[in-house]
C-alpha cells in the first residue's frame, strides 16, 4: 500500500488560518505525506465526508505533573482532542526534589492546584531527584498524548534553599548560581522552560504562600540566564499585577527577557475589582514586542470560574460550622440532613469561618453566581444571577441558594465567574482572543479537580466562538489555528499543529454540528479513591496521535503512542534546511 491511512473528503481546517477546503489526507509512518486529492491506496481509509478535520490540539497550560507519572490516559483533556500537553505551569511541580522536601511539594500542589494530597501520596513513586531524572521517569511510560514538561520554580527553589525558600527568604548569590546551573541542566535534558508564580492566592494546603511569591529580580534573572546558557526554553509566569505594582512588574519582566533573550508568556485575566487593569499588562507586552522582545499574553477563552455543589469542595456553605460536621458524609445522607428543617434553620443562623475574608466573600458573591445549565451555559445574562433570581422570588439569596444546591438530589452545580466577566458577558475575552499577541492557556487540565472544569477549552473555543454565540463569532479557521499551530509555536513545537506534508499526523475528525461538552460530573478514580471533576467532549469522531487512532467516537482505543517530547522540535521546512 502507498499509505498507512487516508482520511477522505473531510472539510480541512489545516491549522494555518486559511479557509477550510475539502480534501484528503494521507499518512505514513506517523507523518502527513500528502494533502489534497489523493489517488493512492492505504491500509485503512476513513470516510470524513461532511466532517471537520483539524490538527490535534496543543494545550500549553496543564498540571498533569503527577498524573502523568501514574496514569496513561490524561483525561479529560484527551476527550477534547488534545494531542500534546505542557505541564509544570505556575511554578509548581515535583522535581527537582530531595526526599525530605517531598511533603512540601505535595502541600503546595494540593493548595495551589487542588489535587488531593492523598492521591499524590499514593500515586507518586518518587523514582527521581533531579529534573532530568523526572523526565526519565516520564519517558518510561506511554500515554494517549505527547508530554512537554517545564521546570517549576517552587520545586527548584526548595531544592536549592530548603526551609529558607519556604520562609520566603531572599536567594543568595550562591543559591542563584546553583538555580541557574540546574535550569541549564533541565533544559538540556528536555525541559521546555521555566515557570513561576507571584500570585497571593497561590498557597499551600495549610495557607502558607508559594515559595516563589517574593523572589527578587536577580533570582528570576539568574534562572532565565540558565535558559540562555542552554540556548532554549520559554518562561511562563502568573503574577498579582495589582495597580500599585503593575508597571514595575512589567518593567522587571521586560528587563529579564531582554537580558536572557528567552520568550515569556504572562497570564492575563480581567479582575472584577480592577476591570481595566488587564489592558495595561497587554500594553506592556505590546511595548516590549515593539522593542524586539518576545512576549505573549496567555489568556482564557471564557471566564475563569468555580463550580459550586454539595459534592464539590466549595459552595456557599462549606465554611459554616454545621456544614463542616456533615461535609464528609455520603451525598445522599448529606442531602437528607440538609432537607431537615431544624438543620436548615441552624445552618442559616451561623457565620462562615475562615482566616481570609476574601475566601468567604468569594463563595457568597451571588451577583456573579448562576445555575450552570444543561448543556452548560458559560455566558449567562445578569438577569440569571442568583441575586436577581432571589429578588424576583422575594427571598434572601443565601436561603435561595440552599434550595438550588439540593436540586438534582444534591448533584446540581452552580457556576461563578471570578474573572473575565465584569460586564456579564464575554466581550472582554473576545477582545483578548483577537489580540495578536495572545495565546490560549489556563485550561489547568489535571488540576482544581474539586471545583473547576476547564479542560474542555478547545471544544468551547470551536463551539462558542465559532458557532453558537449570537454575535461576535470568530472565523473558524482562525480559531483552529489559535488552538493548534499558534500554541505549538509558542513553546517551540514546529513539527505539529498543521495538516501539511512533513508534519506529525496528529489529527481530529469532528462532527462539528454535534460538537459540545457534557454536563460535568465527578469520578473517584484517582489513587486512594480521590475525587475529580470530569467533562466529556461530544462530537469527536476520531483522534489520531502520530497516525495512530487513540479515540474513536469518544472512547479510548487502548493505543498509547504518546511519549515525552524533549525540547523544541524543528518543523519540516527547518528539518530540510538543516539537511
Amino acid at each position: 500500500m502507498d499509505y498507512d491511512h487516508i482520511i477522505r473528503g473531510g472539510n480541512i481546517a489545516d491549522g494555518s488560518g486559511e479557509p477550510i477546503f475539502e480534501g484528503d489526507i494521507a499518512v505514513k509512518d506517523g507523518k502527513i505525506v500528502a494533502v489534497g486529492a489523493i489517488s493512492g491506496r492505504a491500509d485503512e481509509e476513513v470516510d470524513a465526508k461532511g466532517m471537520l478535520v483539524t490538527p490535534g490540539f496543543v494545550d500549553i497550560h496543564t498540571h498533569y505533573d503527577g498524573q502523568a507519572t501514574w496514569e496513561e490516559r490524561l483525561i479529560p483533556s484527551s476527550w477534547h482532542g488534545v494531542t500534546t500537553t505542557a505541564f509544570g505551569n505556575c511554578g509548581v511541580g515535583f522535581a527537582p526534589v530531595r526526599k525530605k522536601d517531598r511533603q512540601s511539594l505535595i502541600d503546595l500542589m494540593e493548595g495551589v492546584e487542588e489535587i488531593p494530597g492523598s492521591a499524590l501520596h499514593e500515586g507518586l513513586q518518587w523514582d527521581w531527584e533531579s529534573f532530568p531524572d523526572y523526565l526519565d521517569a516520564l519517558d518510561r511510560r506511554r500515554h494517549d498524548m505527547d508530554l512537554c514538561a517545564q521546570l517549576p520554580h517552587a520545586a527548584l527553589r526548595v531544592y536549592v534553599m530548603g526551609k529558607r525558600a519556604l520562609d520566603l527568604e531572599d536567594a543568595e548569590e550562591a543559591d542563584i548560581e546553583k538555580m541557574r546551573q540546574l535550569a541549564t541542566d533541565a533544559v538540556k535534558a528536555g525541559a521546555f522552560g521555566f515557570t513561576t508564580s507571584r500570585l497571593l492566592n497561590h498557597m499551600t494546603v495549610h495557607g502558607d504562600p508559594t515559595p516563589t511569591l517574593k523572589a527578587r529580580e536577580d533570582e528570576l534573572t539568574g534562572i532565565a540566564m540558565g535558559l540562555k546558557d542552554a540556548g532554549s526554553g520559554v518562561i511562563q509566569m502568573i503574577g498579582e499585577f495589582g495597580s500599585d505594582v503593575r508597571q514595575q512588574e512589567i518593567d522587571m519582566w521586560r528587563r529579564i527577557v531582554k537580558k536572557s533573550g528567552r520568550p515569556l508568556s504572562i497570564t492575563v485575566t480581567q479582575r472584577h475589582r480592577d476591570p481595566d487593569g488587564w489592558r495595561e499588562i497587554i500594553d506592556g507586552i505590546d511595548a516590549a514586542c515593539e522593542e524586539g522582545l518576545e512576549m505573549r499574553a496567555q489568556i482564557a477563552p471564557r471566564s475563569v470560574g468555580s463550580m459550586y455543589g454539595l459534592s464539590l469542595s466549595q459552595h456557599a456553605f462549606y465554611l459554616y460550622p454545621s456544614y463542616k460536621e456533615i461535609a464528609d458524609k455520603p451525598l445522599e445522607e448529606k442531602v437528607a440532613i440538609m432537607r431537615d428543617a431544624s438543620f436548615r434553620k441552624k445552618l442559616l443562623s451561623e457565620k462562615p469561618v475562615h482566616r481570609s475574608q476574601r475566601v468567604i466573600d468569594r463563595c457568597k458573591n451571588f451577583d456573579y453566581t448562576f445555575r450552570l445549565g444543561d448543556p452548560p451555559d458559560y455566558e449567562p445574562s445578569k438577569e440569571r444571577s442568583i441575586s436577581n433570581m432571589a429578588v424576583k422570588a422575594g427571598r434572601d439569596p443565601l436561603d435561595f441558594t440552599y434550595d438550588l444546591l439540593l436540586e438534582k438530589e444534591g448533584k446540581a452545580f452552580l457556576f461563578s465567574p471570578n474573572n473575565n466577566y465584569a460586564s456579564y458577558n464575554l466581550d472582554v475575552c473576545s477582545e483578548m482572543i483577537r489580540h495578536p499577541r495572545s495565546c490560549l492557556g489556563l485550561s489547568d487540565g489535571g488540576a482544581h479537580v474539586g471545583h473547576i472544569s476547564d479542560s474542555g477549552y478547545p471544544t468551547f473555543v470551536l463551539t462558542h466562538w465559532g458557532r453558537d454565540r449570537k454575535s461576535g463569532r470568530i472565523d473558524l479557521p482562525w480559531l483552529v489555528r489559535w488552538i493548534t499551530s499558534a500554541t505549538a509555536e509558542a513553546i517551540g513545537l514546529d513539527d505539529r499543529g498543521r495538516l501539511a506534508p512533513g508534519f506529525r499526523a496528529d489529527i481530529n475528525i469532528i462532527d462539528y454540528d454535534k460538537l459540545g461538552q457534557s454536563y460535568p460530573y465527578l469520578t473517584y478514580d484517582l489513587p486512594m479513591g480521590g475525587r475529580r471533576f470530569m467533562q466529556k467532549g461530544e462530537g469527536y469522531k476520531a483522534t489520531y496521535l502520530a497516525g495512530m487512532a487513540t479515540y474513536l467516537e469518544g472512547e479510548s482505543t487502548g493505543a498509547l503512542p504518546g511519549k515525552l517530547v524533549r525540547g523544541p522540535q524543528a518543523g519540516p521546512a527547518l528539518a530540510s534546511a538543516a539537511e
